[in-house]
């Protein structure tokens, strides 16, 4: 059989968009010979749809679209995902589900069985499970059709599994002589290994050919980067998508292939790769034509400024330098190397005169207290308050440079420097920076050598590093990991690294500043846990007082 593979990258809710961009593909595999045309999990409404689901004149919309366009088909197959309903006065009578059109018809549909509830999941919120796997025959083959989650609970990979049942295992009882799993993966650092691994010991085990058809995109604060796979039935990798980038592949499971080993790059490379494709994405997406970024001299500015060159060009990225009384020299000089280096557009403008006034105006109430964190956020709310203006006066999209040690910590001013419609390396710590940062002047120097070397600051007070208040970036980062990510507590974390005293203050601190994060702008996710909706604690709690 030969298989056309489109990884393609929908918008939610753009169903007439969505619907030409599946026709228009099954046309040209159709022009190709191809036997089977396959396209990701609800390519049709775009994932993840969210509550759009719940009006009924959307879900009206995708039903007559999805049988549009089986009726443009022939006797070559289309299989894509899109959202079914059935009548039943129980539960949401939603589904998550495979349409296998032919001869002008849906001859086929399989719901999905495992429904994901963890993480950015919400899908039980919308959709019930299938009742049963079935097995479809068509032009010689029995297809074993499952849906994303489906294929992520083989017993012979996971020594903890999420679910009691294996609706895949089920559909090799049933016979399937080939596997197809239509799929919207969010992209996380280290997740496609963990696919290639997890779907190679399957069909090795198993015996079977394995088509795996993954969307590509950003939605919002989730990446997808695609990267389709297809497996023999001696588990070997044969033919892989591109990574963030749409891509139409083709495998005949008659013909020979060579194996391919690499599926993953370095780190640096995968997260510079992944948060330029999310800011593009999300620019393009929101019809976004120019940014705006507050450079303060500083390594996050810097890094946040590039990412948003590479993704929409140097004449689309506009930067403001927003100097106090207590800025260094070094940083504007550092600032404005930085901005020829990229050869982007700037502006200087003092904040110094509206601080003097504000303190002015305030002094009757404050009257001779002692200076504190207080004047060190009216600060930053000022440079707040003059890059808002400039966004709505020019319609840029500011962009925020807070980092995920930042964010997790509060050390980040709610109305200041969290101010942004996104939140472009929210989910990168700071020590992993500095490794992009070097990543970035691999082969010329970008950021200046000298924002790289000289000792964080918010330059909020005189001769402030960031280490006056928090850690070592490196301590820190590792404490903000096994916290975050890997959910230990502080017994835990304090055997590892020591220092309990250290610990207890940091998980305090991230507990502390959880109702700062419930305000920030959305954060590009390339962590397997990022802040934002996959990650949910409650502001008001007393485990930790």
């Amino acid at each position: 059989m030969k298989l056309a593979l489109f990884q393609i990258d929908p918008i939610i809710g753009d169903i007439k968009g969505n619907k030409e961009k599946i026709i228009n593909g099954y046309r040209k595999a159709v022009e190709d010979k191809a036997d089977l045309v396959i396209f990701p999990e609800l390519a049709l409404l775009g994932y993840p749809s969210l509550d759009l689901v719940e009006k009924k004149e959307f879900r009206d919309a995708v039903n007559s679209a999805a049988h549009e366009i089986a009726a443009q088909t022939n006797s070559v197959g289309l299989l894509f995902g899109s959202l079914t309903e059935e009548d039943d006065v129980v539960g949401t009578n939603l589904f998550n589900s495979a349409l296998l059109c032919y001869e002008g018809k849906i001859q086929f549909v399989q719901h999905k069985t495992l429904i994901p509830n963890y993480d950015v999941f919400e899908e039980m919120r919308y959709f019930e499970s299938a009742r049963d796997v079935f097995v479809h025959e068509f032009k010689g083959e029995k297809l074993g059709i499952s849906i994303c989650e489906d294929i992520w609970n083989d017993k012979d990979y996971w020594k903890k599994r999420l679910y009691s049942h294996d609706p895949v295992e089920r559909l090799i009882d049933k016979k399937a002589t080939f596997l197809i799993n239509i799929s919207a993966s969010p992209y996380s650092y280290g997740k496609r290994l963990a696919r290639l691994e997890m779907l190679s010991t399957l069909t090795k085990k198993d015996k079977i050919g394995l088509a795996y058809v993954c969307n590509v995109g950003a939605q919002t604060d989730l990446i997808f980067d695609g990267a389709s796979m297809c497996f023999d039935n001696g588990g070997n990798l044969i033919q892989l998508g591109k990574n963030f980038a749409e891509d139409y592949l083709v495998y005949d499971t008659k013909e020979m292939y060579e194996p391919i080993a690499k599926v993953e790059r370095s780190f640096e490379e995968e997260i510079h790769d992944a948060v330029i494709y999310g800011v593009k994405e999300y620019c393009r997406k929101l019809n976004f034509k120019k940014v705006l970024v507050g450079l303060s001299g500083g390594l996050d500015s810097a890094i946040v400024t590039y990412f948003a060159v590479q993704a929409i060009g140097k004449d689309n990225v506009h930067v403001v330098m927003l100097p106090s009384k207590y800025s260094s020299k070094g940083s504007i000089k550092d600032s404005e190397k930085l901005i020829a280096n990229l050869g982007i557009s700037s502006n200087k403008i003092s904040i110094q005169p509206v601080v003097d006034k504000a303190l002015e105006m305030l002094h009757p109430v404050f009257g001779d207290m002692e200076q504190d964190i207080t004047e060190e956020n009216l600060q930053s709310r000022t440079r707040g308050i003059l890059l808002m203006a400039l966004s709505n006066k020019f319609g840029y999209l500011l962009l925020s440079t807070g980092n995920k040690s930042e964010m997790a910590v509060g050390y980040a001013t709610l109305y200041g420097d969290m101010c942004g419609g996104l939140a472009v390396i929210a989910d990168v710590y700071k020590s992993d920076l500095y490794r992009v940062a070097k990543f970035i002047n691999r082969n010329e120097e970008i950021i200046p050598d000298e924002i790289l070397t000289k000792a964080p600051s918010a330059e909020l007070r005189p001769d402030q590093t960031d280490q006056d208040s928090l850690p070592p970036y490196e301590l820190l980062d590792q404490i903000l990991r096994m916290y975050l990510e890997e959910n230990k507590e502080i017994d835990e974390i304090s055997n590892v690294l020591g220092d309990r005293e250290v610990v207890t203050k940091v998980l305090h601190l991230v507990d502390r500043n959880e109702f700062k994060r419930k305000q920030a702008a959305p954060a590009l996710r390339v962590s397997n846990k990022a802040f934002g909706y996959g990650r949910r604690f409650p502001i008001v709690q007393g485990w930790r007082k």
